[in-house]
């Protein structure tokens, strides 16, 4: 571990006043507002179509932030030097966590409109529901949910109060100690991740299973946030921000990673397909036949396409991950493949008549997204744009690829 005093241009890692993203901060939050304000109000108009599209987005930029909290804690698990620069952006998003706290109660409110095991009569008619009556029921599932939310909330409160903190002290004991953290950080994201998936995606037809799903999960996140990770460099360093930090082989890595991660999103999404058609069992292949037919099957193709085939060949190229505007495109692309995957896993159970996109989908999206882009933009002017207290930050900046 490296102890030399960093020597970073504050004008380079810090957002001057009267900057954009204040602009953006206020700007975000009236969207915002006003989108989720027009979501309820299509609630009362049809009950049906708000609860799936709320959850859809409300799932779409959890994982952003989810991303944030587990690309953190795998950096200093793994003692990640290349990271440095750029981890501050992941600690930003995960400090937005403690807001979808608040935009869950929809959902908790929408328990009978999203799943079916929540009905007495369902259950009582049931044998199978009836079952798993112990662990599904609305008490358990809002309890969990609620643990889930505030361990995550704690989790990037803590971890981020800590990096920001050594800003000021330069205590290489700071690194250290969030380093000792981390792993069983990482074993408790883990286990809230994988029961989160169960209680709020598989449950939604409840007779399905799958024990990877919560990987399945974890993948999406992973790739989410480094896709965000490019898009946020490449918008401060528009700006002349983050000069002489964030370096291409900084760009070429997190290039690499959405590489692999669209590699083990495929692996994980065929390992579940190939073990499900391999044992024939009906409560098992009910999840990719339901998907196959009424008219479902065009977007299982698109993803099978788009989440792995076109990006695989297109991150395969080293001039594609070092060049900002394919960079740029591919970040985009597979954050909206991402919000697809979301949509097919989501939409199927409680859309039997095939897909029909709705003004709720994209209400409910521009509504969490901008109270997401108004609290990430807020927490952005609040410290240092990179952990200038950091003992690896020298590392970082002079990291070169092989």
């Amino acid at each position: 571990m490296h102890h030399e005093p960093i020597t970073v241009p504050t004008a380079s890692v810090t957002l001057p006043e009267g900057n954009s993203w204040g602009r953006l901060s206020r700007i975000s939050a009236v969207v915002g507002v006003v989108a989720l304000l027009a979501t309820f109000a299509l609630y009362f108009k049809d009950g049906h179509t708000f609860f799936p599209s709320y959850l859809v987005a409300f799932l779409f930029w959890l994982s952003i932030a989810l991303g944030g909290l587990i690309f953190v804690l795998i950096q200093y698990a793994t003692r990640a030097g290349w990271s440095v620069a750029v981890r501050r952006l992941a600690e930003h998003v995960m400090g937005t966590l403690p807001v979808f706290g608040l935009l869950f109660l929809p959902l908790l409110l929408g328990i009978h409109d999203l799943y079916h095991w929540s009905h007495h009569e369902a259950v009582e008619a049931d044998r199978l529901l009836e079952h798993k009556s112990a662990f599904l029921n609305s008490f358990g599932f809002s309890t969990r949910s609620v643990v889930y939310l505030v361990i995550w909330s704690l989790l990037a409160w803590w971890f981020r109060r800590q990096s920001i903190a050594q800003d000021q002290s330069k205590d290489p004991q700071v690194t250290r100690r969030l380093q000792a953290r981390s792993a069983p950080a990482i074993l408790v994201f883990a286990l809230t991740v994988t029961f989160a998936s169960f209680d709020w995606i598989m449950s939604l037809d409840p007779h399905w299973y799958s024990t990877v799903f919560g990987v399945y999960l974890f993948a999406g996140c992973f790739l989410a946030i480094h896709a965000v990770l490019a898009l946020l460099c490449l918008r401060l360093q528009n700006q002349k921000l983050l000069a002489g930090v964030v370096s291409f082989e900084h760009y070429h890595d997190l290039g690499k990673m959405l590489f692999a991660m669209v590699v083990f999103w495929a692996y994980i999404g065929f390992s579940q397909y190939m073990l499900i058609w391999y044992a024939n069992i009906p409560e098992e292949t009910a999840f990719f036949q339901e998907r196959l037919t009424h008219g479902w099957k065009g977007i299982t193709v698109a993803l099978v396409l788009g989440h792995f085939v076109l990006p695989f060949l297109f991150l395969l190229l080293r001039g594609v991950k070092r060049r900002r505007a394919t960079l740029r495109f591919a970040a985009l692309w597979l954050l909206a493949v991402h919000w697809l995957d979301l949509y097919w896993l989501v939409m199927p159970p409680l859309n039997h008549d095939g897909p029909h996109f709705s003004f709720a989908d994209v209400t409910a999206f521009v509504g969490i997204g901008g109270l997401f882009l108004a609290v990430l933009a807020t927490l952005m002017q609040k410290s240092a744009l990179v952990p200038i207290g950091d003992p690896r930050l020298t590392e970082s900046l002079s990291f070169e690829n092989v």
